[in-house]
């Protein structure tokens, strides 16, 4: 039965490992998981805060820039981590579910559909800044 080929996995070396994932020394894969592990931090610390009374933005608006950030970064280092597209989907439903638990459990919070727009967006170009570098990479994972 011939194998259909997925442009995102079709690069594939000897050992299984995909030619999209970081490779290179061992100390990059590591800096890319402590990355990974902060901005899981920072994230879950922004989402989930109590909001404090009096709180001001840098800037109209200044919020939807967090929210931005605060799921691109992640995104992106989680697929770089994994080596697969998958984590732009839980980042993509926990926007959602981060803002009905920040309109129903936290107090001094409340959910924005325009938090989840920005938050998605993050998603969006994440997934768009990882695909072009696994789809501009050869297969043997040689430079161009």
């Amino acid at each position: 039965m011939p194998t259909r080929s997925n442009p995102v996995t079709r690069h594939v070396g000897c050992a299984g490992v995909r030619a999209g994932a970081p490779s290179g020394p061992r100390w990059l894969r590591i800096a890319l998981v402590v990355a990974l592990v902060l901005a899981l931090i920072a994230h879950l610390y922004g989402l989930y805060t109590p909001g404090e009374p009096g709180a001001s933005e840098w800037f109209p608006n200044s919020d939807k820039v967090l929210h931005f950030f605060g799921f691109a970064a992640p995104t992106l280092l989680a697929m770089l981590v994994v080596r697969h597209w998958w984590p732009a989907l839980v980042f993509a439903a926990h926007a959602v579910i981060s803002e009905l638990v920040q309109a129903w459990l936290l107090p001094g919070r409340d959910g924005d559909i325009w938090d989840v727009a920005a938050d998605v967006s993050g998603v969006v170009v994440a997934t768009a800044a990882w695909l072009a570098w696994v789809l501009g990479r050869p297969p043997d994972g040689t430079k161009k």
